[in-house]
């Protein structure tokens, strides 16, 4: 018999059916088509398809760009939206090209379409927003990314300024998002300055939403940067509502912090849980009081109280005078019988001041500094000493560092330990919604965790400040589709009366799953291609399991997606 010559090939297609579904639901590929056209028909891969490449990237494989073409010639090429001539020999110079494209483009008008999709094809609700900051931080010297203008546009200026990464020696941008309180979707996305000041961010963001929803009465949420006279003010002269937190230098909060010494608030019970983190441990309470004087603004204000923060601080505050206790004693050690290099009154108190700010204990410490004159003689001429032997007197001054704890500021502080206040301008708010609505705002900082560590937005391997920014926009359009995904997949499972899936390792269950879960719950799946003489006889389907079928049915996405 004369022998058959067959070829199997297999392909990947991991989750990229899936995430090609929620793309197709909102339209991205028109979108970007639109706002990134491609005019030089000689170009082998069109912009559009360079930036849904990359964006698919983010959300599966998170490789950089130079990697790229290794990660896609191991998928099939329709995942990528891609044809099996385009895939091969796809390189990074073409994905920097789609890059600047993005970046020429009004991408603030895309950034709308994008989300008035979402809201339309998802039904998003649009009544509260909630807002927050974050820092990217770069490494690298980056001495031409100072705001300059690239093609007519302004570029980011990535420099220095106060690190939310805790690393003030590397260069940063800002990156803020809004996001919905309906699962948590962003819907607004602006990156600024490294050293961009919180407080002057929210008057933009608040424009671009009234943008976004068509509308000005949504409550916006966001935290103690938007307490500031200019932000308030213009949120209120142009019909906005808002929740904010007002910061410590506020002086209603320093006439709260001393009227509670001598009396009690008419705490109204709002939540009484067991204890989130620790089981048996001392329950989650939460208690509201509206306090009887308006803000300087004539806004109520709200106080908040949690016995869970009380128990924190006070617990904080008595680590940290411990170990500002350990550290004094160790340079007094130093000072009085080592070889200190230091001195100087001056640099020593500057020595101790750092410690009690560093540990944040200058209120509870009390610090003197005494000088113990410590005196040595010395004979004037050499030779062995005699009844004529003349002495010189050598006097050496050394510190005497002493301290003492302030019982009295620690007591006066426990009285409002675990109490913060909260302002808004709604009137028609019950203290219990403005604490809820307040509550809320954390869903946010998942997603800044989600964009560092899922999605590995840092470190950013690009020099162009401007490829940076557009590769910035796909990380927010990644973070709305997870979003979406996500909220999907919630609500079907409360639905469906599902409490838990077991999508973590050994089958573990989790009740709120994320898309990081989903997404790797079908990053095996593969088709494999019969070919006999180069002609393609028999296609392989992946074959899905129980679980994954049933994630598909929560999604409401087909099982032919994998077909």
């Amino acid at each position: 018999m004369k022998p058959q010559v067959f070829e199997l090939r297999t392909q990947r297609l991991g989750p990229l059916p899936l995430v090609n579904h929620y793309l197709d639901r909102l339209g991205l590929a028109d979108l970007l088509e639109r706002f990134v056209p491609t005019p030089d028909r000689r170009t082998r891969l069109p912009y559009h398809v360079g930036l849904g490449i990359l964006l698919r990237s983010i959300l599966t494989e998170r490789e950089p760009l130079y990697r790229l073409g290794e990660v896609v010639e191991t998928f099939a090429p329709e995942g990528f939206g891609l044809t099996e001539e385009q895939a091969h020999g796809l390189g990074d110079d073409a994905m920097g090209r789609a890059l600047d494209h993005l970046f020429d483009a009004d991408r603030g008008s895309l950034l709308t379409e994008i989300v008035l999709a979402a809201t339309e094809r998802f039904d998003l609700s649009l009544e509260e927003l909630h807002n927050d900051s974050t820092t990217v931080k770069f490494t690298g010297q980056y001495k031409e990314a100072t705001g300059r203008s690239l093609r007519g546009k302004k570029a980011p200026f990535i420099t220095y300024g106060y690190s939310k990464d805790h690393r003030p020696d590397l260069k940063q941008l800002l990156f803020i998002l809004t996001s919905t309180q309906d699962g948590g979707v962003p819907v607004q996305f602006r990156s600024e300055a490294g050293n961009s000041n919180d407080s002057r961010t929210h008057e933009e963001s608040w424009e671009a939403l009234c943008r976004v929803a068509g509308r000005r009465d949504f409550l916006y949420v966001a935290d103690s940067k938007l307490c500031g006279a200019d932000a308030m003010e213009h949120l209120r002269a142009r019909g906005g509502r808002f929740v904010t937190v007002m910061p410590r230098s506020r002086i209603e909060d320093k006439e709260f912090r001393a009227w509670i010494q001598d009396h009690e608030p008419e705490w109204e019970k709002v939540w009484d849980r067991e204890n989130p983190r620790r089981k048996g441990g001392p329950r989650d309470r939460w208690f509201v009081w509206k306090h009887h004087l308006p803000s300087q603004e004539g806004w109520p204000v709200i106080w908040v109280f949690s016995h869970l923060l009380r128990h924190k601080q006070g617990q904080s505050r008595r680590e940290r005078i411990a170990r500002a206790e350990q550290e004094l004693g160790d340079l007094a050690h130093h000072h009085l019988h080592g070889r200190p290099r230091t001195r100087a009154r001056a640099e020593v108190w500057n020595q101790v001041t750092s410690i009690l700010q560093a540990r944040r204990v200058s209120r509870y410490l009390k610090v003197t500094l005494d000088t113990l004159e410590e005196h040595s003689f010395r004979q004037e001429q050499r030779g062995r000493p005699g009844p004529n032997t003349k002495y010189r007197r050598i006097t050496k001054e050394r510190w005497q560092i002493r301290w003492q704890v302030d019982e009295q500021a620690i007591a006066y502080d426990l009285k409002s330990d675990g109490m913060y206040p909260l302002l808004s301008n709604d009137l028609a708010l019950t203290p219990r919604q403005v604490l809820e609505a307040h509550k809320r705002q954390p869903v946010i900082e998942s997603r800044f965790k989600q964009t560092k560590t899922v999605h590995e937005i840092a470190p950013v391997l690009l020099k162009n400040e401007g490829r940076i920014e557009a590769l910035f926009f796909l990380y927010f359009v990644a973070l709305l589709v997870s979003a979406l995904l996500e909220r999907d997949l919630h609500r079907a499972m409360a639905r469906e009366e599902i409490g838990e899936l077991p999508l973590y390792p050994e089958e573990r269950k989790t009740p709120r799953p994320t898309a990081e879960q989903v997404l790797r719950l079908f990053s095996l799946a593969q088709r494999h291609r019969l070919y006999k003489e180069g002609k393609e006889v028999e296609v392989f389907t992946p074959t899905l399991t129980d679980l994954q079928t049933q994630v598909l049915t929560l999604l409401g996405v087909p099982q032919s997606v994998y077909r």
